[in-house]
């Protein structure tokens, strides 16, 4: 089975030695962020960006939101935009700001877990636009689900005790 994380389909359609090409992954924080969620979310992207190529330069916003209005209008934990065109610049939000209630109900390890989750959900689209996979938006969230918890709780988690 293919890791679509890993696959290199981009390569016909992007060239990163273009002058001026950015590469990688951004995290922005809003500034109220929790501290530990900052960490975690730091930890997280230090171990993605050492695993996984991302050859346009997609920023993901930490949001001090309990939920994130998306373009449909409904009110969700994260999202991304995904533009026609590879020359533009792919971004996420993520919405943290319910941290401290979900570390009361779920605990401080769950509670973390569920945010990096969150985070490689939205960065399985990333890799199915970067690659052009076409599915079914169905399909689409089913693979980024499936994803996220393969990334998340198979690979990360076991270079780490706690999130």
């Amino acid at each position: 089975m293919y890791h679509i994380w890993t696959l290199e389909n981009w390569t016909k359609n992007i060239d990163v030695e273009k002058e001026g090409h950015r590469t990688g992954l951004s995290l922005r924080f809003d500034k109220d962020v929790d501290s530990e969620v900052k960490r975690a979310c730091k930890e997280f992207a230090l171990f993605l960006r050492k695993e996984y190529f991302f050859p346009i330069r997609i920023v993901v916003y930490i949001k001090n939101l309990r939920k994130i209005v998306a373009m449909d209008a409904d009110k969700v934990y994260g999202t991304i935009w995904i533009p026609d065109d590879y020359n533009d610049k792919p971004y996420a939000r993520i919405a943290v700001g319910d941290y401290k209630d979900l570390e009361k109900q779920i605990g401080k390890d769950t509670a973390l877990t569920s945010i990096l989750l969150t985070i490689a959900h939205e960065l399985t689209h990333y890799f199915q636009w970067i690659n052009a996979i076409s599915l079914t938006s169905k399909g689409a969230e089913r693979q980024a689900t499936n994803y996220s918890k393969y990334v998340v709780l198979d690979e990360y988690a076991k270079t780490r005790e706690h999130p």
